[in-house]
């Protein structure tokens, strides 16, 4: 059986519309519901930092060498021949320890005679104040002549005289004993020696070289025009020569005065810092960070964006407005600035032009940023 509806073409148009859409009226709610959730969560999260006024750095790249504070090459100070050797190049030796010995035999009689000299000094010298004791208790002019007790007294300044002169010969013998053994000055390590066994050394001679590898000096040659504009700010940042590691901050210790009239620099002189762990003979490199005594407007190196062809930009992020021209501060709309930069020091460039100083630029999250694209806050610099 056919059942025909008598309606006009409007109406079956409407009855058909709502007998198709109003089974899937859920569909529509779920759309208007979730397509701003969707949104919020493609606007991307960046990280911010306000442009700010500081201090202009000047960078200088310097090349240097680690000096040890003391280098000494060792002789003997007195002649003899080379008995033992007690240390060979490369060793780590401690203030005191001996390191080369003449022989010292001859120096030994010597100086057992000297001392048994000053003993027999000594005994005369017990004897003439026992003599001269005795001579002032019996008193002069009774059993005993005056000029007798004179010339004891006499006989003891005497004695006590070659006393003081032979107990000085026995501390001069002392010495040049002691002086057949060549001990370290100071705790180091052996970098050479060119002494053996049997040579025969006079005084002046070179038998070996000692590095103080603990107090080391890095030396470094600087433009003359840098010398006026260090002062306790100064930093200096330094590291080894094709080492992969982190500039160190190392401690000025001294600029010395004398400028080299070829090269036009001057020497300064920074202490090693133990985090370096340098050895003399290394070859260092620093940067050298003046201040210009100037204030300019400066961002992060990663607000930074630069283009093929020359072009320099940051993404400047500005807060969103609600409907009731409140400020949402967790939504920013983001636009592309042009910039003229200048020299950039540390993790900071210079903005010679295109900034004003109120802005606050994307400095993470800028990679693929659009005119106009809305954002979120990820975090915000510390600065």
């Amino acid at each position: 059986m056919t059942i025909t509806l008598g309606l006009f073409p409007a109406q079956a148009t409407s009855v058909a519309f709502r007998l198709i859409v109003r089974p899937f009226w859920w569909l529509t709610l779920l759309w208007y519901v979730s397509v701003p959730q969707i949104q919020a969560q493609d606007r991307p999260g960046v990280a911010l930092e306000k442009v700010t006024r500081s201090d202009i750095i000047s960078e200088v790249s310097l090349n240097g060498t680690v000096n040890a504070l003391r280098t000494s090459q060792l002789s003997a100070a007195v002649a003899g021949l080379v008995y033992s050797v007690q240390v060979e190049a490369g060793d780590r030796v401690a203030a005191g320890d001996p390191l080369i010995g003449l022989d010292e035999e001859e120096a030994t009689f010597e100086l057992e005679s000297a001392r048994a000299e000053s003993a027999e000094a000594q005994a005369r010298l017990d004897e003439a104040r026992r003599r001269f004791a005795e001579a002032r208790s019996v008193g002069a002019g009774r059993n005993i002549a005056a000029t007798e007790v004179s010339a004891r007294e006499s006989e003891v300044a005497a004695t006590e005289a070659t006393l003081a002169r032979l107990k000085a010969e026995v501390a001069r013998r002392q010495v040049l004993h002691e002086r057949h053994s060549i001990r370290a000055p100071y705790d180091g390590v052996v970098s050479s020696r060119s002494a053996d066994l049997g040579e025969w050394v006079t005084p002046g001679d070179t038998l070996l070289t000692l590095v103080d590898t603990t107090n080391l000096r890095l030396d470094f040659r600087v433009p003359q025009s840098y010398y006026q504009r260090i002062d306790q700010d100064t930093e200096l940042l330094a590291t080894i020569v094709g080492a992969d590691a982190q500039p160190v901050p190392l401690t000025i210790e001294s600029l010395v005065p004398v400028n080299d009239p070829q090269a036009r620099t001057f020497l300064l002189r920074a202490t090693d810092s133990d985090a370096l762990q340098v050895l003399p003979g290394m070859a260092v490199k620093a940067t050298l960070r003046v201040t210009t005594g100037e204030q300019g407007l400066t961002v992060s190196r990663d607000a930074i964006n630069r283009y093929p062809e020359g072009r320099v930009t940051v993404w400047i992020a500005e807060p969103v407005s609600g409907s009731d021209d409140e400020v949402r501060e967790e939504e920013y709309e983001v636009r592309e600035k042009r910039v003229e930069i200048g020299p950039g020091f540390g993790d900071r460039i210079e903005i010679l032009s295109g900034l004003d100083g109120t802005e606050q630029v994307v400095v993470r999250g800028n990679e693929s940023l659009q005119e106009g694209a809305r954002v979120t806050l990820a975090e915000r610099s510390a600065r």
